[in-house]
């Protein structure tokens, strides 16, 4: 089978909803072989970014309560790049806001879609190293900031504290690729 014999193909889309957080369509889709319908699709007017802010052996997280599921976790900062913002001046700027923390060194670390079935949404998350302490972080965006160390992160996620997606799978990445080797020789 070719990539394009298992394409679907959008004959059309109606918008039925429309904000400056998202937009849900409906897309009428024809897959190969197979019937046309409707395909519900959420459109996002803003990229997303987040960051993993490390110090060593250890990661600053958020804790932060979600009123969409009524629940409290642990979370990377992260948040939507302004109109025509470079994703870089984004997350230092998410960075500091919900941390209260200055980027120092800013690195790619994963670009992902993480519902590629229903959405458009795409995020950028970065390693943030060398970060300085210079305010207070927006109250409004976490009960708590803090320190937690790289070692107790699998155990964090095993016990259900950490569930947000977007943190999941940057902190993953982070244990999984870079951050072996950053926290093998902080110095660079």
């Amino acid at each position: 089978m070719t990539e394009s014999s298992a394409q679907w193909t959008v004959r059309g889309t109606r918008r039925v909803y429309a904000s400056e957080w998202v937009n849900v369509d409906l897309d009428n889709v024809e897959i190969p072989g197979g019937p046309r319908f409707e395909h519900h699709v959420l459109r996002f007017p803003r990229a997303s970014v987040g960051a993993v802010v490390v110090d060593h052996d250890r990661v600053l997280l958020l804790w932060r309560h979600r009123f969409t599921t009524d629940t409290w976790g642990w979370e990377i900062p992260a948040g939507w790049s302004d109109d025509d913002e470079d994703p870089v001046t984004a997350v230092v700027r998410e960075v500091r806001e919900e941390t209260g923390y200055q980027s120092g060194t800013v690195t790619p670390l994963i670009t992902y879609s993480p519902m590629t079935g229903i959405s458009t949404q795409r995020y950028r998350v970065y390693l943030v190293t060398y970060a300085t302490l210079v305010g207070a972080p927006d109250a409004a965006e976490a009960s708590r900031v803090e320190w937690i160390p790289t070692a107790d992160l699998p155990d964090l996620i095993a016990a259900g504290h950490i569930t947000d997606g977007p943190s999941l799978t940057a902190l993953a990445v982070y244990l999984t690729t870079t951050g072996a080797d950053y926290r093998a020789d902080p110095s660079g």
